[in-house]
C-alpha cells in the first residue's frame, strides 16, 4: 500500500532568512535619475525636520496697538510730570521771596515816608454859572506848605515830581491842580516845600451835574477839603536799589470858608499828617 503525502500548513523557510528553493532574489532596480539630479522616488518627498517634544511651539503673537502705545510715556503723564515740577519751582521761588524779605525787614526794618501839610491856604474859589445853567466855569488857588520826614536810618528814598490834586471832599470834585519838583530824602532827613500851588488858573468847565454837587458843598458855612498826590519813588538801600514804586499821598480834613474878597482863608485840619500808600515788591530790587 502507498504512502500519500500531505501539504504542511505554512510554505518551508529556508535557513537564515533565504527563500524555499534556496534562490536569492535580485536586488531591486535603482531608482532613475531624473535631469534636475534627484530620483524618482525622492522628487516628490518632503524633508522632514525633527521636532523634540518637550519644544514648546512658537506661535507669532498678533500685533497689539494698546501695547505698543504703552511702551512710551502718554501725553497725560507728560504733562502730570510739567505740572508738579513747575508747581513746585513756584512755591520754591515763593519761599525764597518770603525768606528774602523777612531777613531784610529784620536787618534794615524799613518803614514808609511820612508827608504832613499844617495848613491850606484858600486865596479863591470862584464858581460862574450861566444864566440858563448850561455851562459853569471855575476859577481857584490854593497854597500849602509840604513837610516831608525819611525815618528810617538804612534806606533812601528818591522821588519823581509829584502831582497835586485839590479836591471838595464831600463831592470829589476837582479845584485845582498843580507839581512837586523830584527831590532826594537821605537817611533820617526832613526837606519842606514853602508855597505849593494848586490852581485852576484859566476857568475850567464843568459839566451841569459836577457844577450842580459843586455848588452845593460851597453854599456850606464850612468847606471840606482834600489833598492828594503822586508820584514814583525808588528805595535805595546799600548797594540795593528798587525800581520806580508807586505812592500815593491823601490829606485830608481841612475844613474852610470860602474868601468873599482878596483875603485868603486859611483852612486847618486835626490831622496834619498824611496818609502815605507805598506798595513795596521785593522782587523789584536790583543790585
Amino acid at each position: 500500500m502507498t504512502d500519500r503525502v500531505f501539504p504542511a500548513s505554512k510554505p518551508p523557510t529556508a535557513t537564515n532568512g533565504a527563500p524555499p528553493g534556496g534562490s536569492i532574489p535580485p536586488p531591486p532596480a535603482p531608482a532613475a535619475i531624473t535631469s534636475n539630479g534627484t530620483a524618482n522616488g525622492m522628487a516628490n518627498q518632503k524633508p522632514q525636520v525633527y521636532i523634540p517634544a518637550n519644544r514648546p511651539i512658537y506661535r507669532p503673537q498678533p500685533y497689539s496697538r494698546r501695547h505698543h502705545h504703552q511702551s512710551r510715556p502718554s501725553c497725560r503723564r507728560i504733562c502730570c510730570c510739567c505740572c508738579f515740577w513747575s508747581i513746585l519751582i513756584i512755591l520754591i521761588l515763593a519761599l525764597m521771596t518770603a525768606i528774602a524779605a523777612t531777613a531784610m525787614y529784620v536787618i534794615y526794618h524799613p518803614r514808609p515816608p511820612s508827608f504832613s501839610v499844617p495848613s491850606l491856604r484858600i486865596s479863591r474859589v470862584n464858581l460862574t454859572t450861566a444864566s440858563d445853567s448850561s455851562v459853569s466855569h471855575l476859577s481857584s488857588f490854593f497854597n500849602f506848605t509840604l513837610l516831608s520826614e525819611n525815618p528810617n536810618q538804612h534806606l533812601s528814598f528818591s522821588y519823581d515830581p509829584f502831582t497835586v490834586t485839590v479836591k471838595s471832599a464831600k463831592s470829589g470834585t476837582m479845584l485845582g491842580n498843580g507839581t512837586v519838583p523830584a527831590f532826594f530824602s537821605d537817611n533820617g532827613n526832613k526837606t519842606s516845600f514853602h508855597g505849593v500851588i494848586a490852581t485852576s488858573t484859566t476857568a475850567r468847565e464843568l459839566d451841569p451835574d459836577e457844577a450842580k454837587h459843586l455848588k452845593s458843598d460851597l453854599t456850606r458855612a464850612r468847606v471840606v477839603f482834600e489833598i492828594q498826590m503822586r508820584t514814583k519813588v525808588k528805595m535805595i538801600m546799600g548797594k540795593l536799589k528798587s525800581e520806580g514804586v508807586e505812592i500815593k499821598v491823601t490829606c485830608e480834613g481841612f475844613e474852610g470858608t470860602i474868601p468873599k474878597g482878596k483875603t485868603p482863608i486859611v483852612a486847618t485840619s486835626k490831622k496834619s499828617k498824611c496818609k502815605s500808600d507805598l506798595s513795596v515788591k521785593v522782587w523789584k530790587w536790583s543790585f
